[in-house]
């Protein structure tokens, strides 16, 4: 008698291209402002929140923005608003020329943090290393290329 091992399924599974990329960006995206809405806030106040918390000494207003718009791709403009919302909340506060989080920024990351962890281990749990590095080399070589586009001059 011969037994035979079951196989799992097999799954079409599309190649990496743009549109991939970005449904599993909005996918996780998705699931984050859900959280972040439970908080007040949103996706890009949390951005600016943890870049002005995050960055080793206060930083300066043009300097925090500056560092958003590489991360978000952001109008200066909107991004000082951000700032501007992040003031009257409490969550960032002018120190002369610095913009460092309070305390309340400070716990509001911790908090939402400590809510993601689970999550993110279910969304990224069981995934093979090896899978995860060659996808993060992947999403580095198409960040460079994307930012190198973003920096050259366009026609018209």
């Amino acid at each position: 008698m011969t037994t035979t091992t079951p196989t799992a399924p097999t799954v079409d599974v599309p190649p990496a291209d743009a549109r991939v990329l970005g449904l599993a960006h909005y996918a996780a995206r998705g699931v984050l402002e859900q959280i972040l809405a439970r908080h007040g806030v949103t996706f890009q106040q949390q951005v600016v929140l943890r870049a002005a918390a995050t960055a080793p000494t206060p930083p300066t207003r043009d300097g925090l923005v500056a560092d958003v718009r590489g991360t978000l791709k952001a109008d200066p403009a909107d991004i000082r608003t951000v700032v501007d919302g992040l003031l009257d909340k409490g969550l960032l506060v002018e120190d002369g020329a610095h913009l460092p989080a309070t305390d309340a920024g400070r716990e509001l990351l911790a908090a939402v943090g400590a809510e993601v962890a689970p999550v993110g281990a279910r969304i990224w749990g069981g995934i093979p290393v090896e899978d995860l590095a060659a996808a993060g080399r992947v999403l580095a070589l198409v960040t460079e290329r994307a930012d190198a586009e973003l920096a050259a001059p366009t026609d018209g």
